[in-house]
């Protein structure tokens, strides 16, 4: 007996559905009535996130939505009210409104005017008409928030993050990037330090503060004794920080992330502070640093053995630092040294012949290896990625 696709039960066809990218749901849904019903299956749709322009009313979009258990959003354009968007999905679960420059204070305020229980992610990246005041309302209405990305919103200042502070205490990860008017007083809130105001989000795990010019090794000395649950760290551009506050951030035993790339004042000095601690660092990036050298590496092999991922580009290390570091670095996965241009084929082949578990490897502006040098790390077992942007080669060296 023939089967034909239309014998099979809708359970089967929505397992089959699931599989389709967001467009081609979309359109098996308009085949015939049983593709439908299928399609508009719950499990079909799990995990997805609509995308939209908010340009004219439709009244059939958000119980379209809410039909699939569509309960992720992102704004792609808003030319009409938030609050629309708020009254359609009142189980919203995540909300996306990055780069919606329109956005105002007043019209976050009109939509947020009672508690959502069920919102977990709010981006407002590059909202930069946010202020302060939005920040209260949020504190107030969104008390279940778990991800705040506050990136690029330059009009918040400490006041604002006191009110994150006092009502956000089930927050896991805040990115400030480029909040330039944030100081070492911002940051005590958000680490209880000011406990009779707010209690602080002791509950944080991934704190993005690139680019936040004001701060100090004070902010550290907060954050290490605030923030034991921090996991990951982003202190890249920020200048005011310095090898000192390295000692702060070296007791933090739950912190496997520290980007210090751009950090101007940390130096040997302070690689030799985090090494002497008892951190267990997975990833570290003190790229741009120019004050890191080869003994900063030595360091490194010393305390920072357990290593995955380390990023130093454009640091002035030479063979020498390389030599001291690598018969430590035995579970060291990616390596970044890109414009490290006093690295040559000794290093790589030092490289290759113990960083045997390597799977990346950044040789980017590497002005002084050679096709030997590279044929070593080639040859490297485990190796994926290989970037050798800028490096040069003469017509007669080149791989065949």
């Amino acid at each position: 007996m023939e089967t034909h696709i239309s014998c099979l039960f809708p359970e089967i066809l929505a397992m089959i559905f699931s599989y389709l990218d967001v467009r081609d749901k979309g359109r098996v849904a308009q085949v015939c009535t049983a593709w439908r019903d299928a399609a508009y299956h719950k499990s079909v749709w799990r995990g997805v996130e609509a995308k939209l322009h908010l340009r004219r009313a439709n009244p059939s979009l958000f119980p379209s939505l809410q039909a699939r258990g569509i309960r992720r959003v992102q704004i792609l354009s808003l030319r009409r009210s938030l609050s629309y968007v708020i009254q359609g999905m009142p189980n919203i679960e995540s909300l996306n409104l990055s780069g919606c420059y329109n956005l105002t204070d007043n019209g976050l305020g009109h939509a947020f005017v009672q508690e959502i229980p069920s919102l977990r992610v709010l981006n407002l990246s590059l909202c930069k008409q946010i202020t302060d005041s939005s920040l209260g309302r949020i504190a107030q209405y969104l008390k279940s928030l778990e991800v705040l990305e506050l990136g690029g919103c330059s009009n918040i200042t400490n006041t604002g993050l006191l009110l994150i502070a006092w009502g956000l205490h089930r927050l896991k990860s805040l990115n400030l990037r480029s909040c330039r008017h944030v100081s070492d007083v911002g940051i005590g809130h958000l680490a209880g330090m000011t406990r009779s105001a707010a209690e602080g989000c002791l509950n944080l795990e991934y704190l993005t503060l690139q680019d936040c010019q004001k701060l100090t090794d004070l902010s550290l000395k907060h954050i290490s004794k605030g923030l034991a649950k921090l996991k990951v760290l982003n202190l890249s551009f920020c200048g005011g920080i310095s090898d000192a506050g390295m000692i702060h951030l070296s007791h933090m035993t739950s912190l496997w992330s520290l980007n210090l790339r751009s950090c101007d004042n940390i130096s040997d000095t302070g690689i030799m502070h985090l090494a002497m601690g008892t951190l267990r660092l997975s990833g570290l990036d003190v790229s741009f640093c120019d004050k890191i050298g080869d003994q900063s590496l030595a360091y490194i092999a010393q305390g920072l053995y357990q290593l995955k991922s380390l990023s130093l580009c454009s640091c002035h290390i030479s063979d020498d630092g390389i030599n001291r570091m690598v018969r430590q670095m035995h579970e060291l996965r990616t390596l970044n040294i890109g414009q490290c241009v006093r690295i040559t084929d000794k290093g790589l082949e030092l490289i290759a012949d113990h960083l045997t578990q390597l799977t990346g490897i950044d040789l980017y502006g590497c002005t002084k290896i050679t096709k030997r040098g590279l044929e070593r790390i080639t040859q490297l077992p485990c190796l994926k990625v290989l970037n050798l942007g800028l490096w040069q080669m003469t017509e007669s060296e080149k791989v065949r």
